[in-house]
């Protein structure tokens, strides 16, 4: 009989080595990614870059000494389960000051993201997406934007459980997460 390895907790996860893989740990058990590829890289870094530009002309414009919240990106890890752990990692993540007004800490938040951004790798399969979106939403996401470039669609799941399929011709809008925030979806499916 093969015995099963311990359950790795966030702490244990925080400090492994992964070698250029990305990881997420699910209910204890680690589950590797594969690089998710230049075009995933690009939508990460333009969605970033967006919702960054709009968080500081918001601060600007209403004088205010901070950001209504902070953007994290490349994978940041959010403990949302305990015993066993599950340490999730969106593409891009925003917390509000309202939910985590602390200072950062080194390791992971416990707590989901007000906003969770999953850019769909070509690897990814539509039931992971699906799981992953759940995880968020269950641990206390507002809202989850699963963005498709293959499709140059954004799906939308909010936490009174409706869901938006947006297509090209429409705006991405932060609601009430993010207010003032619009993106249509030309400027960010443009090919640069």
């Amino acid at each position: 009989m093969v015995a099963m390895p311990a359950l790795m907790t966030a702490e244990d996860l925080l400090y492994y080595d992964a070698q250029d893989k990305r990881v997420e740990l699910i209910r204890g058990r680690l589950v590797v990614h594969e690089p998710p590829g230049i075009q995933h890289g690009g939508l990460t870094v333009k969605l970033s870059v967006l919702l960054s530009n709009h968080l500081a002309q918001e601060t600007r414009a209403n004088g205010w000494p901070k950001s209504r919240g902070r953007l994290a990106a490349g994978d940041p890890g959010f403990t949302i389960e305990r015993n066993p752990d599950t340490v999730r990692a969106p593409d891009v993540a925003y917390v509000s000051r309202e939910q985590f007004a602390g200072p950062l800490p080194i390791g992971f938040l416990e707590l989901a993201p007000d906003l969770a951004i999953e850019v769909r790798s070509p690897g990814d399969r539509a039931g992971e997406i699906a799981i992953k979106v759940g995880h968020w939403l269950t641990a206390g996401s507002k809202l989850v934007w699963s963005v498709n470039p293959a499709r140059a669609q954004v799906t939308v799941y909010r936490a009174d459980g409706s869901v938006s399929v947006l297509d090209v011709g429409d705006t991405l809008d932060g609601e009430t997460v993010l207010p003032g925030f619009v993106c249509p979806l030309t400027e960010l499916f443009a090919d640069d």
